[in-house]
């Protein structure tokens, strides 16, 4: 038994392995099919945690907000709840003073942080969404990011109009969702 003991670890840790291989493929494939350049991608990842941790220095943002800032390009989306302007108003500084180099998109809504509840219907529509794209044959879904908040879904990305156009329809015309936000950056077909 004991002599198993370190084939059955061996070979769990191979199981690991695989599993971060295929992780790490697929991750290398969509960074690839990406039409930003890689050192944008990694900033654009660097910048979306640094837009958390600075929001979370701030005991009141902490505490009684629910905002998240998404990078796309060097460009930023800010979204969620605050309880009023001046909460909103103070992360949209917060956000700014990181000196990030594109614009920043505040579409952070006046109201109480969302529910779990809601969230989770959140999360499902981005999903429906997702997959609904995934069977057009015309749209390259991994150039877009799709997120949704409170059943507004925001769509960004690096894509041609007429991508952009197709994605558009195929969002409104999910079930749950109650608006649709274009923060795309157009290129040349």
């Amino acid at each position: 038994m004991m002599r198993l003991l370190p084939l059955l670890i061996a070979f769990m840790l191979l199981q690991g392995c695989a599993s971060a291989v295929m992780v790490g493929a697929v991750g290398g494939a969509m960074m690839m099919n990406d039409e930003r350049s890689f050192t944008t991608q990694i900033s654009d990842t660097d910048t979306d945690f640094r837009i958390a941790s600075a929001l979370s220095d701030h005991q009141d943002l902490h505490n009684q907000t629910n905002i998240t800032g998404i990078t796309m390009n060097n460009n930023v989306l800010l979204i969620g709840q605050a309880p009023n302007s001046m909460l909103r108003d103070k992360a949209v500084q917060v956000v700014k003073s990181l000196n990030i180099e594109g614009k920043i998109h505040n579409q952070i809504r006046i109201g109480n942080p969302t529910s779990f509840t809601t969230r989770s219907n959140d999360t499902w529509i981005t999903t429906k969404v997702k997959g609904r794209m995934l069977n057009d044959e015309a749209l390259d879904v991994s150039k877009i990011k799709v997120v949704t908040e409170n059943g507004e879904v925001f769509l960004l990305g690096l894509v041609t109009k007429a991508q952009a156009d197709i994605a558009v329809d195929i969002t409104r015309n999910t079930a749950g969702v109650r608006k649709v936000v274009k923060v795309f950056e157009y290129i040349v077909d």
